[in-house]
This record gives C-alpha cells, sequence and structure tokens, in this order.
C-alpha cells in the first residue's frame, strides 16, 4: 500500500490509519526513550521504530515491511512489560491496514 502525499500534515486528509499509527510509533519511541533498564536489544527496537515513523511520515507504508518491523520490534522488547502497553497500540495500528497479501 502507497499512500498519497496529497493532504499529509496538519490532520488535513490524512488517513486515520496513518494517523494512528504515528502516534502509536510516536509513544513507544517515548516510552522506550525514557525506560531505564539496558534492554540488549535496544538499538534494534529503536531502529525499526524510526522506520515505522519514517514510512508514516512519508505515506509509504508497505504491509509486508511494516509487519516485518513490529515483529523485530516485539522481539526486542516483548518481554518489557512496562513497554507493553505501547507496543499493543503499535500493532493495533499496524493491524489497521489489515493482513498482508497471501503467496
Amino acid at each position: 500500500m502507497t499512500g498519497s502525499d496529497e493532504g499529509r500534515g496538519e490532520g488535513r486528509g490524512e488517513d486515520p490509519r496513518v494517523a494512528e499509527l504515528r502516534a502509536a510509533v510516536s509513544r513507544l519511541r517515548r516510552e522506550l526513550a525514557a525506560h531505564p533498564a539496558e534492554l540488549p536489544d535496544r538499538a534494534i527496537a529503536e531502529d525499526e521504530l524510526a522506520a515505522l515513523a519514517a514510512m508514516a511520515a512519508h505515506g509509504r507504508l508497505e504491509i509486508p515491511r511494516l509487519r516485518r518491523s513490529l515483529l523485530l520490534i516485539a522481539g526486542s522488547i516483548g518481554s518489557v512489560s512496562a513497554l507493553r502497553d505501547g507496543l499493543s497500540r503499535v500493532r493495533a495500528a499496524v493491524d489497521l491496514f489489515g493482513e498482508p497479501p497471501r503467496r
């Protein structure tokens, strides 16, 4: 799925799914940055959250790539209970885009 740049920003004509993804990613990025514990895979989670944010900002949303990023993030921080709600919101936002095409 590739979004259009038309009307992006300031909420004008923005796909509500993209808005939800942007908000969920932003929230989890803040929560991860504030989390005091050393996480061995923190850099992976941060990189994938940055990739999701960039995709949402540019309107270039590829469902398989969204799901891959979600899996990497979940694998990196999934066992940290303090980040569970933020991760759940990102997952719900990715799920708004539907299932990837079957092969």
